[in-house]
């Protein structure tokens, strides 16, 4: 499968290694100046930054001016090559560029054309530019952080909107190539980050407004409950979720607290639903009692869901993640050795694979043109405009 990438930042660039793990040929359009996430740093040259190379790799990097009539007819003379086409710029840039679906179409009718950008084109957002933050501001996701700790909205320290919003777009391709499998047709797909995070959100948060008329407020109180959190210990933190009557029970065992196993606060799962803030106030009272040491022998003892609190640091050495072989090194020809994380999960019989690292700023242009069929004279005009670009 060949997949032509016109993405930048994270959500398309996300979505495209997926693909290209998976086993598909990622060529990456980039413009004369790049892809801006190959910027930010820590990076050890000034256009290998560490997020760009953590969502660019197994593609190979080709730079055309798409605003050139000369770029424009290259892309769509690989689009005819192509399986799929991915872009994250605005519906309206691609018309303006001349490679809006019905053109891209007219060269390549089995093409799956798909856009991945802030908003569907039918509402009055359309034209509005997206970005992660915005996303977990207007999804809701944002109350939610702030509610959960009872104070102002607070963006999740994660490009939270661009991971699954790149999810769905990996998800929309693979259906769509499965559905030309059986119809022969190629189409257009559009994949909205605030529809899709907005769904997301609302899968469990919708809450009484599910109902028609509602049935009480929106939210899932166990969610968000201000002390569904890691609990302090004497020297560390936990998390433990007794989720039904046999982890309930184990969890008072293990913190020796037995009478209030007939507490009729606790005694049944919808009792506890119904007081879920207190019981999470309750443990976090008997958490804070005992050291780290001292639970891992308690709970030990008994078969409840629970956990210590890993920081970022401790990832790296987590023995589970070192026995699966999670973390992989390679060694990239210009920024010298990488530590990367692996793709997860096993397959018999066709595992995702790291198979290249991610390219240079237009390191494979001469030779995915020349592999096009593109003659030498076309492939040097090309490079020539680009550079032209890249020193003006």
């Amino acid at each position: 499968m060949k997949v032509l990438d016109l993405t930048t930042v994270i959500m398309g660039p996300y979505a495209t290694q997926i693909l290209g793990d998976y086993g598909a040929d990622v060529i990456k359009v980039e413009s004369p100046e790049g892809d801006v996430m190959r910027f930010p740093g820590p990076g050890r040259s000034a256009q290998m930054g560490h997020v760009f190379l953590n969502v660019n790799r197994n593609k190979r990097s080709i730079v055309l001016d798409l605003k050139t009539e000369e770029g424009r007819l290259a892309c769509l003379d690989l689009a005819r090559q192509a399986d799929v086409l991915v872009y994250n710029i605005r519906p309206q840039a691609m018309k303006r560029l001349r490679l809006a679906y019905e053109d891209v179409a007219a060269a390549n009718p089995s093409l799956i054309y798909v856009g991945c950008f802030g908003f569907g084109q039918d509402g009055p957002y359309a034209a509005k530019a997206a970005y992660d933050d915005l996303i977990q501001a207007m999804s809701g996701a944002a109350d939610l952080v702030g509610r959960h700790q009872e104070g102002p909205p607070r963006l999740v320290p994660l490009n939270f909107c661009d991971r699954v919003s790149g999810l769905h777009v990996v998800q929309a391709v693979l259906a769509a190539l499965f559905a030309r499998e059986r119809n022969g047709r190629g189409q257009c797909i559009e994949v909205p980050m605030f529809e899709t995070m907005t769904a997301f959100v609302l899968g469990e948060h919708l809450g009484g407004e599910s109902f028609v008329p509602a049935e009480g407020a929106m939210g899932y109180r166990r969610i968000l409950s201000a002390d569904r959190k890691p609990h302090p210990t004497m020297d560390g933190y936990l998390v433990v979720l007794p989720y039904n009557d046999k982890h309930w029970e184990g969890f008072l065992s293990a913190a020796g607290r037995d009478d209030l196993k007939i507490d009729p606060r606790f005694s049944t799962q919808q009792a506890r639903a119904e007081n879920v803030a207190t019981m999470y106030a309750l443990i976090g009272e008997e958490v804070a009692k005992y050291t780290n040491a001292e639970w891992i022998e308690r709970l030990n003892a008994v078969d409840i869901p629970w956990t210590f609190v890993n920081r970022l640091e401790d990832l790296r050495d987590d023995p589970h993640l070192q026995a699966v072989g999670f973390f992989q090194e390679a060694e990239h020809p210009t920024e010298g050795r990488l530590r990367m994380t692996q793709v997860p999960g096993h397959w018999s019989e066709t595992r995702p694979s790291i198979r290249r690292l991610a390219p240079g700023l237009g390191e494979h242009s001469a030779s995915v043109l020349r592999e096009a069929g593109f003659d030498e004279d076309r492939i040097r005009r090309l490079l020539a405009q680009a550079m032209r670009d890249i020193s003006s």
